[in-house]
């Protein structure tokens, strides 16, 4: 469970996130939409604890962050929209670097690494430098690397950065299988479409404040218009007239 309260952050006297509360259960792949400088990106900082909150605190399945940062970010995998690769470490060592920051050890580790390649259908490239990847290669192993230890919770900020239709397809699938086996996804996206497809449940934020949240049909009523989630998202941030 995810449990965000009264979350905020001011900049130079500008709330970029402004008394956010949401709680999100275990097992819920969760949509954070929202306009260009809505504080979805700020947001994701504070829960993963690259930034302190000015106010309000965050829980990830029992644990705050700000007081048990070590903890959280354990069972916490991180997939940032502009992921950082070491590219003079073949794909494989980076996973095996990324596994030793969570302590990982052991033969079974080998098995782990060797899995992922394979689903990210990287076992042909494990061995070769990052650096020798394409861009959406890149992407797929950014993804391995915050499964590697097996998280509770996956904070993804636009997750199919890159990614060609089967790169997609398999990462959509991917996360609907977790959140079957109980890990809870927080994602945030552009990709209207996307969120439609996967979330159970959507919040929609704007400059810093959610405006809407709750199932496709809990949006559709707060809107006052029916269709699909690009007309909802259009007519509660200003875009659309309501009909």
């Amino acid at each position: 469970m995810i449990i965000l309260k009264n979350l905020t952050k001011i900049y130079r006297g500008i709330k970029v996130v402004d008394n956010l509360n949401l709680q999100i259960p275990q097992g819920t792949i969760f949509g954070f939409i929202g306009p260009n400088g809505a504080g979805k990106t700020t947001t994701i900082r504070m829960m993963t604890g690259v930034l302190r909150p000015t106010e309000g605190s965050i829980s990830i399945d029992g644990l705050d962050i700000a007081k048990e940062p070590s903890q959280a970010k354990r069972i916490i995998g991180f997939i940032p929209d502009r992921p950082f690769l070491y590219e003079k470490l073949s794909g494989t060592e980076f996973l095996r670097f990324k596994a030793g920051l969570y302590g990982m050890r052991g033969t079974g580790l080998d098995e782990d690494i060797f899995d992922l390649l394979n689903l990210f259908e990287l076992s042909n490239w494990a061995d070769e430098l990052i650096e020798s990847y394409s861009h959406g290669m890149k992407q797929r192993l950014i993804i391995a690397s915050a499964l590697i230890h097996k998280p509770k919770v996956i904070i993804v900020d636009e997750p199919m950065v890159a990614l060609d239709p089967r790169g997609a397809k398999l990462v959509k699938e991917l996360f609907k299988e977790r959140a079957r086996k109980g890990t809870t996804v927080f994602m945030s996206t552009h990709t209207l479409a996307l969120a439609q497809e996967l979330c159970q449940q959507i919040a929609i934020v704007d400059k810093g404040r959610i405006v809407a949240s709750g199932t496709s049909k809990d949006l559709e009523e707060q809107a006052g218009v029916m269709g699909d989630l690009e007309r909802i998202f259009l007519a509660i941030t200003g875009g659309l007239a309501s009909a």
